[in-house]
């Protein structure tokens, strides 16, 4: 079987010197990428505190600010096929050989619309575009390195891969993506590969972006034994709203497709951008990625019961919508920080009745990141490998086992579809 080789050989030492280079190439664009974000971050909240003092006129520019970065996030996805959204149901259909891998435009238009878009605050993820990124430099290694069809498939999904690796600083974290969620198996040539592109990748990026955790989570100790059955609920609960959570991305994707035909999609964009602009006016964390929302979590940031539901509530539905404003942008980093909420929600509702010190606020959240992930995408492996390279949080291992398998067991027996098989679908019947 092709797909069993090992790597040996000639066609071996080319394959894996290609991918080598362009997993270097992977991480400077997705690191430089990165750091754009974080620019494009600190200038957007210098914008909000600048307007906060102009009284009610100043609410407009953080309006006109997202609604504008939205319009041009749009217009430039449009100038290549399968640049809007994230991205990662595309690099599954090249796998699947449904669709060409079209890298041609794609690197410029991901990641300049989703500057723009993720820039100017949509309630999108850096990760999407990265992968998408990745994978195309994949396509144009494989192509420029004279590789076989085989191998060019592979380096295409393996170097999709290593963009979510530089997205998130988590090298493992990329190969079980691949495995898990991309593919769906092990192949002995792909892991060789997907290991060097992330390797790789991952060096470089560190270059522009440090190498440190994504977030820097103090000490969890490991809950007591009599806890797990928190976790259980936990976990079924998060895979409930995970279901829940995957149908309305797909929902508001089918109301926004009725619009007037002579509504351009860019004047779509804009209005979304508008809506999500007036939350960054009230609130800067009820906007954005969901980083710094996410961080404040687990560091030990103090909100109330009442003050999580509302920013759940809020970006609950802030995330499907900016999806539908057909810009690049993924659902990853929005699904984390959402998670957290989550966790950080029932730690809240709970601790009344806990002991002192039973588990803190931030275990909860950090079990929370992998539950809502892992009811969305279904790939809990890939969940709680990410989340514990993130977070560092390795003494929560098996409360993140337990959730997880409730989550995505729940999910299914709801009857939910991983959200991206449905938006691969959704994808080749709207090309």
């Amino acid at each position: 079987m092709p797909g069993a080789r090992s790597g040996c050989g000639k066609s071996g030492a080319r394959a894996f010197t290609v991918t080598a280079l362009a997993g270097c190439l992977v991480g400077l664009v997705g690191g430089g990428f990165r750091w754009c974000l974080q620019e494009a971050d600190r200038l957007r909240g210098d914008v909000v505190d600048a307007a906060s003092g102009l009284g009610v006129a100043g609410l407009l520019i953080p309006v006109a600010l997202t609604a504008t970065g939205a319009a041009v996030g749009c217009l430039v996805a449009q100038r290549a096929p399968h640049a809007a959204g994230s991205g990662i149901q595309h690099v599954e259909a090249v796998w699947r050989q449904e669709t060409g891998a079209h890298p041609g435009w794609l690197l410029p238009a991901k990641f300049f619309g989703g500057l723009a878009a993720i820039g100017s605050g949509l309630v999108l993820g850096r990760e999407g575009p990265i992968v998408h990124m990745g994978a195309a430099v994949g396509s144009l290694a494989g192509r420029h390195g004279r590789l076989d069809a085989e191998d060019a498939r592979l380096l295409h999904t393996a170097l999709g891969g290593a963009g979510l690796t530089t997205a998130f600083t988590a090298p493992l974290g990329g190969l079980m993506f691949v495995c898990e969620e991309v593919t769906g198996s092990i192949r002995p040539r792909l892991v060789l590969m997907t290991l060097v592109g992330t390797v790789t990748s991952v060096v470089c990026a560190r270059f522009m972006v440090g190498g440190a955790p994504v977030f820097e989570v103090p000490g969890t100790p490991a809950p007591p034994v009599w806890m797990l059955p928190l976790f259980l609920v936990l976990g079924v609960t998060g895979g409930a709203l995970g279901a829940l959570y995957s149908a309305l991305v797909v929902r508001m994707l089918q109301w926004c497709d009725r619009r007037p035909a002579r509504v351009p999609l860019s004047v779509r964009a804009a209005c979304i951008g508008a809506v999500i602009g007036a939350l960054l006016a009230v609130d800067p964390l009820l906007a954005g990625g969901g980083d710094p929302l996410s961080e404040s979590l687990l560091t030990g940031g103090k909100l109330t019961a009442a003050a999580l539901a509302i920013y759940l509530a809020v970006r609950f539905v802030a995330g499907p919508l900016s999806y539908a404003a057909a810009t690049p942008g993924g659902l990853f980093a929005p699904l984390l920080a959402l998670g957290a909420l989550w966790g950080a929600l029932a730690h809240a509702l709970v601790s009344p009745v806990l002991p002192a010190g039973a588990a803190s606020s931030a275990a909860f959240a950090v079990v929370g990141m992998a539950v809502l992930f892992t009811g969305v995408v279904r790939a809990p492996l890939t969940g709680l490998v990410l989340v514990v390279e993130m977070t560092g949080a390795t003494t929560l291992l098996v409360p993140l086992l337990i959730a997880c398998f409730a989550s995505v067991l729940t999910a299914d027996c709801l009857g939910s579809e991983p959200i991206y098989d449905s938006l691969r679908r959704r994808m080749l019947n709207h090309p």
